[in-house]
């Protein structure tokens, strides 16, 4: 069964405002003004992917109702683990993976390598060993804690505030 994925490049329908659709696709995606501004940027955009083809029709209607156009693409056939590859990959560094873009912004990331990294198993220690350290020779014999629930705001020194004098001095229009 072929799977459809949703392609949006930022186009309006004829006659509807920029602003309109925008605000009308953010309140469809409950999306941000950030997430809008990469929806609107031009590029080539998979909004959802592996949708069958009922699915990815009601996605369009919908988009197209909010004054934004959009594709309905069929998804390209990632090869399975029991097709062998088309033709010879080339050799990677061990740990790595090769990533295949789903479209032209994705495209900048095929030359990262990824290294696998693995998920500890359960109840495995994640802390690195403790090397054996010289402790540093501070005498910190001359501080102490301060009680529970002690202000630790600034000392409050006893002074009187004192008040100037302003009774000689007049307002004068």
């Amino acid at each position: 069964m072929p799977l459809f994925e949703i392609v949006f490049q930022g186009q309006v329908k004829a006659g509807v405002a920029p602003e309109q659709a925008r605000l009308r696709l953010g309140q469809l995606f409950q999306a941000g003004d950030q997430q809008l501004d990469i929806l609107f940027s031009g590029r080539r955009i998979v909004i959802k992917q592996g949708l069958d083809q009922a699915s990815a029709e009601k996605y369009r209607q919908a988009i197209e109702r909010a004054g934004a156009l959009c594709l309905v693409e069929p998804m390209r056939e990632e090869p399975t683990a029991d097709a062998p590859p088309a033709s010879p990959a080339p050799a990677e560094p061990s740990g790595s993976k090769k990533l295949v873009p789903r479209d032209e912004y994705m495209a900048a990331f095929s030359d990262v390598e990824a290294p696998d990294f693995g998920i500890a198993p359960l109840g495995a220690d994640m802390q690195d060993e403790y090397r054996n350290f010289t402790p540093l020779p501070l005498d910190l014999s001359a501080l102490s804690l301060a009680p529970p629930g002690a202000d630790l705001d600034e000392l409050k020194r006893n002074e009187q505030a004192v008040t100037p004098r302003i009774d000689h001095l007049k307002l004068v229009d």
